[in-house]
């Protein structure tokens, strides 16, 4: 089913006025109530949650919002715009795990209503733009995701906003003012994108207008990219702070861009290598709900029959879009499982050009949720069985609502919630598609939380609690030795002195007195020496230490990760 033909078969479900507003207003707080429930609730779980919770709470401490640092070391892998974003909220909210994710879970939703405004703005039909949300709330990957504080969600948004900008800058009429603000637009997306994750942005989408250009023999869009406005747009956001922190560290550009760009993708010097392969089976898993009409959506995305001749290719585009994405980061020589979520808004138009109302689809996605969030709970429940010879409450009962909410589709149907009875007229959408999506979302984001109750902790916040309590004032010496988890210097709001332990932080340790110490000997030494000082130790070389000698007593233990002795 192309556009055209979409158009006319959804043309019933067109929007009224007042209620039908109502009515969209009311779907969209819905889902963001669902979206944003748990956001707050969860500890900061190391190594990443922490880390990007950490770095802006040193940036406010120190008052420096230039020169990223963790641990008071400096930390120049990312870009800075996520790291200014979430200093904003602490200096706004205070600081706490909901500040800290705010940005990224914020704005993983806005993703919904872009691609459903883009789907309108490029003339989707009504049931098209409606469903192209839900099935992005649907897809358990992006919703799964869309609940942690990584940099994928804000690079995942910016590169989109850049793409649906560029396409409907294509669409407009030659030489119009909508051509050249939706194509300055597209250039300031292009810029926020770079300053949230890196120039990966300029290589995704160089990469699909080049494929573009190739399959359709036509470089016309390069006529209309208004390149002496755009550029300089593009440079006075991306530039500023790319050239100040050069100037305050000649160090920046090197690692920067040489370490964490070009190594990154061509070497396996971040021992991230996945085979070609790693992310196929990713992607069948965002789209596992919808599996069935998969290759329906790329057939009618490539041909675009709804586009006359001559015309910008809007759907081959998005198409393009999603195979260089998966493509590009599937060269990488580094690979995480997020790389991939920016093609997953364009994916979930695709879809929605493909699928129908049909409460068949939607019943058949319902199932295909309630086998992941049954299988997830499940097991998630057995591994704290198996491990630990017992279930912690709170794991069983995040696991048990994941259950429970996975029913509500089902629930839905058999108390007559057809498509007549839910609400979303105004979004083209009177849909049994909504308690899917609900399900989905509500569902994965129980399982966040069995996952973050399950032992051993993922998360050093009861660790930081009982030892603030009993051990810790300001003279304290704090040291780390032998491993470092962000979320207890994030918990304690203090840094911590390293012991025989770089990891991530050996850039910042080799250009600045940080006071790390490279051995236990000499840790030893200092630690017998001092009267006030408190260490976090991997248990491994605690029970060295131990029997060597260390004094001290133990304040608290996490569940194997790690051991806290106090020298008092």
């Amino acid at each position: 089913m192309s556009l055209e033909v979409a158009r006319a078969a959804d043309a019933a479900a067109r929007p009224g006025a007042p209620g039908d507003r109502s009515s969209t207003l009311g779907l969209w707080l819905l889902l963001a109530v669902a979206w944003f429930a748990t956001f707050s609730l969860r500890p900061v779980l190391d190594p990443d949650e922490s880390r990007y919770a950490e770095i802006p709470r040193e940036m406010v401490a120190t008052g420096d919002w230039v020169t990223p640092r963790l641990n008071g070391g400096k930390y120049f892998e990312k870009p800075v715009l996520q790291y200014w974003a979430t200093a904003t909220a602490y200096t706004i909210f205070g600081v706490s795990e909901g500040a800290s994710r705010l940005w990224t879970v914020a704005l993983a939703f806005l993703c919904l209503p872009m691609v459903s405004g883009f789907a309108r703005a490029i003339g989707a039909a009504p049931g098209v733009a409606a469903r192209a949300p839900l099935l992005l709330a649907v897809n358990p990957y992006f919703a799964l995701l869309g609940q942690i504080n990584l940099l994928d969600q804000a690079f995942a948004f910016f590169c989109c906003a850049t793409l649906f900008a560029f396409v409907l800058s294509q669409l407009a009429p030659r030489r119009s003012t909508a051509e050249r603000n939706w194509m300055l637009l597209a250039w300031a997306g292009l810029a926020l994108a770079v300053l949230s994750k890196g120039i990966a942005a300029i290589a995704l989408t160089g990469a699909t207008l080049v494929a573009y250009m190739l399959v359709e023999r036509d470089a016309s869009p390069l006529r209309r990219m208004h390149f002496l406005l755009g550029v300089p747009t593009f440079l006075a956001i991306a530039a500023p702070w790319f050239w100040i922190v050069q100037l305050r560290n000649p160090e920046f550009a090197g690692f920067f861009f040489v370490h964490e760009h070009f190594a990154r993708f061509l070497t396996k010097v971040h021992r991230r290598d996945e085979p070609f392969w790693y992310f196929v089976p990713l992607l069948l898993f965002a789209i596992l709900p919808v599996l069935g009409v998969a290759k329906r959506a790329v057939a009618l995305a490539w041909r675009d029959a709804a586009t006359p001749a001559g015309t910008f290719k809007a759907l081959r585009f998005l198409l393009l879009w999603c195979a260089v994405t998966v493509l590009f980061f599937s060269v990488s020589q580094s690979k995480l499982a997020p790389y991939i979520l920016p093609a997953m808004p364009p994916l979930a138009l695709l879809l929605a050009a493909a699928i129908t109302d049909d409460p068949r689809a939607a019943r058949r996605a319902a199932w295909v949720v309630l086998a992941i969030l049954c299988t997830a709970a499940i097991g998630l429940v057995a591994y704290g069985w198996r491990r630990n010879g017992a279930v912690d409450p709170s794991l069983a009962g995040w696991a048990a609502l994941a259950l429970g909410i996975a029913l509500l589709p089902f629930l839905a149907g058999r108390r007559g919630a057809g498509p007549e009875a839910l609400p979303g007229a105004a979004l083209g959408l009177r849909t049994p598609w909504l308690p899917v999506a609900l399900a989905s979302v509500i569902g994965l984001q129980a399982l966040t939380m069995a996952y973050a109750a399950l032992p051993p902790s993922r998360s050093a916040k009861a660790l930081a609690s009982a030892v603030a309590r009993d051990a810790i004032g300001p003279d304290t010496v704090l040291f780390s030795v032998a491993q470092y988890r962000p979320s207890v210097s994030f918990y304690l709001a203090r840094n911590l002195r390293l012991v025989a332990f770089k990891g991530e932080l050996e850039f910042g340790i080799g250009r600045e007195d940080l006071g790390y110490i490279d051995d236990l000997q000499s840790f030893n030494r200092i630690w017998t020496s001092s009267v006030d000082a408190v260490a976090v130790v991997d248990p491994k070389t605690y029970a060295a230490l131990r029997d060597a000698g260390l004094p001290g007593r133990v304040l608290a233990a996490s569940d194997g990760r790690s051991i806290v002795v106090s020298r008092r």
